[in-house]
């Protein structure tokens, strides 16, 4: 159900809106662990190769399209702080243009672009029909991933963060049901896998649309709401369009430092993929404090409620530095133990080096944690040239990384590409944070 964000107080919604974000971002992660060792388990080492090698298209496709849905429905969220009803079902109807337009565009350029993509990739020959085969299927599904994205970015600008996480997590269960079925019983291979993940996107959308049709009313769209303007639709692009090139520059950074570390032999790049395993699930309630506040910054927007705005900023740095400080602790202190689960006890160089990597990530996690606040409540605001400015710092400090302290340091110089990226992508957005709350007034209403 939508709540208003707008009444109350900020850390407590704040804190009660983030903790079920956090469990649909571990879920994802998780999701993510189990369907690698399936196609490792039930495939071979060359099935899960021919699947790894698309897993940069994968970060690019979905990363664009993760941060265009979830700029469109800022524009959704201010409107609905601002109580204004038939903005709200406008909007919603901009969104649904808007987004079925590009995932139709970027379906049919995945479709028959992907196999070029994987030569220019440098795929090797033995894995490149299986990636082609794997990644086509993937990219015809693109519009239901679309369709569900969407739809659980809206409901979470409305305040709703309960029900995308348990409509996400009844996706995640049959994704994975559906995997063992096709590849087990049916014996479709590849193909199976790219499948079970489509189908589950197209009852995840199913699923949405039932529940929004049902339980809420405020996205109940007319057919007047449907008659848009280009300048609406305009307003909308203006902040989903870049947050989506957001992240597929900050993905472009992650590609370059790859290629570098790939130079370094294969202990090092299997230290580092491991340990990034553990960093992500880490990272996940860190980037789940920050999407809070994206909802709770364009509701009070709206309401013009600009104190508030501050007041949310405080409280959610205070709870976000907190965990990141005892996350950094944790993997930190663990690591030896986690590095073993994925090397196993004999791989003592592997786990020396994920240490290294753990020592470096979790003592600057504090700075991860202002970035994400900083950069989603100016994406809040409305505003999205700044966290675009601040996703190619992202990019130039991972690339400088990769082509400079690589070679220099090694693998200390791989490590050292993200709290770069971190640094570099924080200040402009604290830099710009500061100066745009300065020039919001106290209160409108």
């Amino acid at each position: 159900m939508a709540k208003d964000m707008t009444e109350g107080s900020p850390a407590k919604l704040l804190l009660f809106f983030t903790l079920p974000l956090i469990a649909g971002n571990i879920m994802q992660q998780l999701y993510a662990f189990i369907d690698t060792l399936l196609v490792g388990r039930f495939l071979g080492i060359e099935a899960l190769a021919a699947v790894g090698c698309t897993g940069s298209l994968m970060f690019l496709m979905l990363g664009f399209l993760i941060g265009l849905t979830s700029g469109l429905a800022i524009c959704t969220g201010q409107r609905y702080g601002a109580k204004d009803a038939a903005g709200v079902r406008k909007s919603a109807a901009a969104c649904a243009v808007l987004s079925f337009s590009i995932a139709v565009l970027l379906s049919v350029v995945g479709f028959f672009g992907c196999r070029p993509l994987l030569e220019f990739m440098n795929t090797p020959p033995e894995l490149l029909d299986n990636a082609t085969a794997f990644f086509s299927i993937i990219c015809g599904g693109a519009v239901f991933a679309t369709a569900a994205l969407m739809a659980a970015n809206i409901l979470r600008a409305l305040g709703d963060s309960k029900m995308p996480t348990v409509i996400i997590g009844v996706g995640i269960a049959i994704n994975i049901a559906l995997e063992v079925l096709f590849l087990l019983a049916f014996g479709w291979g590849i193909p199976g896998a790219a499948f079970a993940t489509v189908v589950s996107w197209a009852l995840a959308t199913g699923v949405f649309f039932v529940y929004i049709a049902r339980r809420v009313p405020e996205l109940h769209v007319r057919r007047e709401d449907w008659r848009l303007s280009w300048s609406f639709l305009r307003m909308h692009l203006a902040i989903g369009l870049p947050m989506g090139f957001q992240a597929t520059i900050i993905a472009f950074g992650a590609v370059i430092l790859q290629v570098a570390l790939n130079g370094l032999g294969a202990v090092p790049v299997a230290a580092y993929a491991a340990a990034q395993k553990v960093d992500t699930i880490a990272m996940m309630p860190m980037m789940s404090f920050g999407a809070a506040m994206a909802a709770y910054t364009a509701q009070n927007y709206g309401a013009g409620k600009f104190s508030r705005i501050r007041t949310g900023v405080q409280a959610c740095c205070r709870m976000s530095v907190g965990f990141s400080l005892a996350a950094g602790a944790f993997v930190i202190a663990a690591g030896p133990y986690l590095m073993e689960l994925f090397v196993g006890a004999g791989e003592a160089e592997a786990i020396r080096l994920g240490q290294t990597y753990f020592l470096v990530n979790g003592l600057t996690y504090w700075i991860l944690s202002l970035l994400f606040i900083f950069r989603y409540t100016l994406q809040g605001l409305g505003q999205s040239i700044v966290p675009t400015v601040a996703g190619v710092m992202e990019l130039i400090m991972r690339a400088t990384a990769g082509i400079v302290l690589v070679d220099a340091l090694g693998f200390l110089g791989a490590c050292l590409g993200n709290p770069m990226a971190w640094l570099g992508s924080c200040v402009p957005l604290a830099i710009a944070y500061v100066m745009t709350v300065r020039r919001l007034p106290k209160e409108v209403r």
